[in-house]
C-alpha cells in the first residue's frame, strides 16, 4: 500500500503537513485556494502567511512553547526551522520577519519533488488519505462537507490582528526601548500616566468596533481577546494584561509607569512595529484616534491597521482521535485551528504530527500519538478527551503535560514545594528527552538534539 496523502491548506499546519508526509518518501498533492479566492485576513498567495501577531511564542526551558519549539526542532519541522532562520530580535519571544519567514516555508513546499501544489479552491473533502488544515478562515462550502464527515457541529470564534505602526513616526524622546526586568531591549515602551490612561481608556470605550451580522454570534478566544473587549471587564483590566507596566522602569523617573503600551519588531529593518496585546476590531477611523492617545504615538502612521474575523473550528474532543485521525473516517485527519488549536506553533506541531500519520497510513502503518510527557502528545491528547461542553481551541501549556513525581521533605515527611523556575527546566528536559526517544524508537525518525536557551534568560514576554 503506497498511496498519495491529498492535504488541504498551504497554511503554517497544511505546509508543515505536506513536507512531513514527503520527509517520508510519500507523494503529497496540497491544495491552496490562494491567490485563486483570497481570504479576508490573507494579503498574498504564499504559503505559511503570518495575519496576526509575528511571533511564535516564548522560547527557553521555563516557557511550554519553548518545549513544542525544541520538540519540533529535533524532528527538521519546517515551520520552526524557517521562524528560526528569519528570526527578529524580541527578547525571549520567537519572533520572525513576516514575508522572509513565508518566502522559506514557500521555496520549501514548492521546490520538494514529492509535492505537487495545485491551486483553487476545495470545497468537498476528497477521497483516499486526506490532512484537512483548512485553517481558521476554511470556506463555506468546505466547511459544511467538513461538518457533513465528522457529523459534529461546526463552531466558530472571533480573532483579531493588532495595528502595525511605522518607526520613523513614534516619538522616541517620550517612548524608550527595553525589555521587562533588564532583559535585552528588543520592545519600545510607551508609558502613560494616570490621566492619560484614563483617557485613552474613555476613547476605548467609546470606539466603533465591528457590528456583526445578525447571524454572526461574537464569540472570542480567550487567548487573543481584542482590546476594546479587554477594556470591557473594567477599567483595569488590560493594565494588569498587556498593558502591564511590571519590570519596566521609566528611565525619566526611574519608576513603573502606571500602564504601558509595547511594540515588537515587525520586519528586519526595524521599520515597522506592531502594538503588543492589541489586536483588535475597532473601525479604522476611530482605531486610528485610539492609537494616536498613547503617549508616543500621537502622531503614529498606522501602516496596516488591525482587523478581526471569524475562525473556524472542530469540537475535537468529539470528532478527533488523539493521532488527528477523525473518529468518523480514519483516513481523514485533522490539523492547526480547525482541530482546535490556538496559535501559529500549535498549528505547525499538529501539522507535523497529521503529515507524519497521514504517510505512516499510505505506508501501511499504525499512526501515532506523542508520549504524554512532551508537549505535542500533552496537546493532542487533550484534544481528544477535553469537556466537549463549551469547548474553545488550546494554546499549549504546562497543565497539558504530567506534573513531577512529589518529592519528600526529609525533615517534615511532606511534598515538598517546588517553584516554577524549579520544576518547568526539569519537565522541559523529560518531556523533550521523551519526545525525542518516541520519534527515534517507535516513529523511526532521525532526530537531532536541539540548542536549548538556558531558563536564566527567560521571562515572561512572548
Amino acid at each position: 500500500m503506497n498511496e498519495r496523502v491529498t492535504v488541504i491548506g498551504g497554511g503554517l499546519a497544511g505546509s508543515e503537513a505536506a513536507l512531513a508526509a514527503a520527509r517520508l518518501g510519500v507523494q503529497v498533492r496540497l491544495h491552496e485556494m490562494r491567490p485563486v479566492k483570497m481570504t479576508p485576513a490573507h494579503r498574498s498567495g504564499n504559503f505559511a502567511e503570518l495575519v496576526c501577531s509575528n511571533s511564535l511564542g516564548g522560547e527557553g526551558e521555563l516557557q511550554s512553547k519553548g518545549l513544542l519549539q525544541a520538540e519540533l526542532r529535533s524532528v527538521g519541522g519546517a515551520i520552526v526551522g524557517a521562524a528560526d532562520a528569519s528570526k527578529l530580535p524580541a527578547g525571549n519571544a520567537l519572533a520572525v520577519e513576516r514575508d522572509e519567514f513565508s518566502a522559506r516555508v514557500t521555496a520549501a513546499v514548492r521546490e520538494h519533488p514529492l509535492i505537487e501544489v495545485v491551486e483553487g479552491e476545495v470545497e468537498a473533502v476528497p477521497d483516499g488519505i486526506v490532512v484537512i488544515a483548512s485553517g481558521p478562515l476554511t470556506s463555506d462550502a468546505l466547511a459544511a462537507d467538513v461538518a457533513r464527515v465528522t457529523g459534529s457541529e461546526r463552531l466558530s470564534f472571533y480573532d483579531a490582528a493588532a495595528p502595525v505602526i511605522a518607526f520613523d513616526s513614534i516619538d522616541m524622546d517620550i517612548a524608550w526601548r527595553a525589555g521587562r526586568y533588564e532583559q535585552s531591549a528588543d520592545y519600545i515602551n510607551c508609558p502613560f500616566t494616570k490621566d492619560e490612561y484614563l483617557a485613552f481608556f474613555g476613547a476605548l470605550e467609546q470606539a466603533r468596533s465591528h457590528t456583526p451580522h445578525d447571524w454572526e454570534k461574537l464569540e472570542f478566544f480567550e487567548g487573543c481577546m481584542p482590546i476594546e473587549e479587554i477594556a470591557r471587564r473594567g477599567i483595569d483590566t488590560p493594565r494588569f494584561g498587556p498593558m502591564s507596566p511590571k519590570g519596566l522602569d521609566d528611565p525619566k523617573t526611574g519608576r513603573w509607569p502606571y500602564a504601558v503600551a509595547q511594540l515588537r519588531q515587525e520586519d528586519r529593518e526595524g521599520r515597522m512595529w506592531s502594538l503588543v496585546g492589541f489586536q483588535t476590531g475597532l473601525k479604522w477611523g476611530d482605531q486610528k484616534a485610539v492609537v494616536n492617545l498613547i503617549p508616543g504615538l500621537e502622531h503614529a502612521e498606522i501602516v496596516r491597521y488591525g482587523v478581526m474575523h471569524r475562525n473556524t473550528y472542530l469540537n475535537a474532543p468529539l470528532v478527533l482521535e488523539s493521532t488527528l485521525q477523525l473518529k468518523a473516517d480514519p483516513t481523514k485527519l485533522v490539523a492547526g485551528v480547525l482541530a482546535g488549536t490556538e496559535g501559529y506553533l500549535e498549528s505547525a506541531a499538529t501539522g507535523w504530527l497529521a503529515g507524519t500519520n497521514a504517510a505512516r497510513l499510505a505506508l501501511g502503518l499504525q499512526p501515532l500519538t506523542p508520549p504524554a510527557e512532551s508537549m505535542l502528545g500533552g496537546l493532542t491528547r487533550y484534544l481528544a478527551s477535553a469537556n466537549p461542553k463549551g469547548f474553545q481551541p488550546m494554546n499549549v501549556n504546562w497543565a497539558l503535560v504530567p506534573e513531577l513525581p512529589a518529592e519528600i521533605n526529609e525533615k517534615t515527611g511532606k511534598p515538598r514545594k517546588r517553584g516554577k523556575r524549579e520544576k518547568r527546566p526539569v519537565m522541559f528536559r523529560r518531556g523533550l528527552n521523551a519526545f525525542m526517544t518516541w520519534a527515534q524508537a517507535e516513529a523511526g525518525l532521525t532526530v537531532t538534539p536541539p540548542p536549548v536557551r538556558e531558563p536564566e534568560a527567560v521571562g515572561a514576554e512572548g
